[in-house]
């Protein structure tokens, strides 16, 4: 039910729940083609830089960007800009990274542990309240994705210490991207051309000194490689925009939760693309994983249910974020 009374000034400024679902879709749809493709890049064309593309990907974000950005902008909010860019660029690169070294499987599975840091932190740096079945709804979420590491752990210690690098930096960002949107007012397009030259001077600065002479440059005549880097990238600025978009009309915490749908799509199409097999103990973490997900999402349908039934207090009803 609305929060405030139809056609009153506070109920005008709430997000429709259009605008909501089609960012959702464009947002999970984009990331996981995005995840399939990098995958694709580093395994079927043997393209070992991953800081490169993740330059790349800031690169393209920051021409896209150019003409539909706002400037300028006031001193404050450019010094958390710039921290929050170091933070993206940082995520990118250990994401990517571990991206490379593990199968796309289990580095989806990682993934799913973001949520628990997303609330630690919102509730640390923003100091945000969350509905008590949000946060009972972080058992089976973590739970499921402890089941799914334990049943798929087989990759190098190296690669998933970057992969939860990632993931920690990734509740990070959001938490920042989340103030930065919400707090002061600024669009998805300006947000992403601010951060994304920081990000690439940053990025392309690491691959110059870490990726040069590791692995043989792609070959310039390459067409089909060339074009799946700049599909990925095009996906990356797709999936950053609607992921802006989605922090602006909710929260960091909904988002990273609602990201967890992307795991599910990501586990078909590594099966389709990769060949890879899930255990028994896998597919029981995805189902806690998406149990976990349905009660976060309608925890006021959960405690209106227990209420009638005399399994919860109606004075414990409050609206999380």
């Amino acid at each position: 039910p609305p929060e405030w009374p139809p056609g009153s000034p506070q109920a005008l400024q709430q997000p429709g729940r259009a605008r909501v679902a089609m960012a959702a879709l464009v947002w999970l749809l984009a990331g996981a083609s995005m995840s399939s493709l990098n995958k694709w890049i580093f395994t079927v064309h043997g393209f070992g830089r991953p800081l490169l593309l993740s330059a790349l990907h800031m690169l393209v974000a920051a021409l896209a960007c150019h003409r539909g950005a706002r400037r300028p902008m006031p001193g404050g909010t450019r010094c958390r800009v710039l921290l929050l860019s170091l933070t993206f660029g940082t995520s990118m690169a250990c994401g990517n990274v571990g991206l490379r070294a593990v199968p796309l499987d289990l580095a989806q599975l990682v993934t799913t542990t973001t949520p628990l840091f997303t609330l630690a932190l919102s509730a640390l740096l923003l100091g945000r309240r969350h509905h008590p079945l949000q946060l009972a709804a972080m058992g089976p979420l973590c739970l499921g994705a402890a089941c799914s590491l334990a049943g798929e752990f087989r990759t190098p210690p190296t690669g998933c210490g970057f992969l939860l690098a990632a993931t920690c930096l990734r509740g990070l960002k959001s938490v920042q991207q989340s103030a930065l949107l919400q707090e002061d007012r600024l669009d998805a397009v300006t947000l992403l051309y601010a951060t994304s030259l920081p990000s690439f001077c940053l990025l392309a600065g690491a691959a110059l000194v870490l990726e040069a002479g590791v692995t043989p440059p792609p070959a310039a005549g390459d067409s089909r490689l060339w074009a799946c880097i700049l599909l990925s990238c095009l996906l990356s600025v797709l999936y950053n925009l609607a992921s802006f978009s989605l922090l602006a009309l909710t929260s960091a915490l909904t988002v990273h939760v609602l990201g967890n749908l992307t795991v599910v799509g990501n586990l078909v199409l590594s099966r389709l693309l990769f060949g890879s097999r899930l255990s028994a103990l896998s597919y029981m973490g995805i189902a806690l994983t998406l149990s976990g997900m349905f009660l976060y999402h309608n925890c006021e349908f959960v405690a209106s249910w227990a209420a009638r039934r005399g399994l919860w207090r109606r004075d414990q009803l409050s609206k999380g974020l």
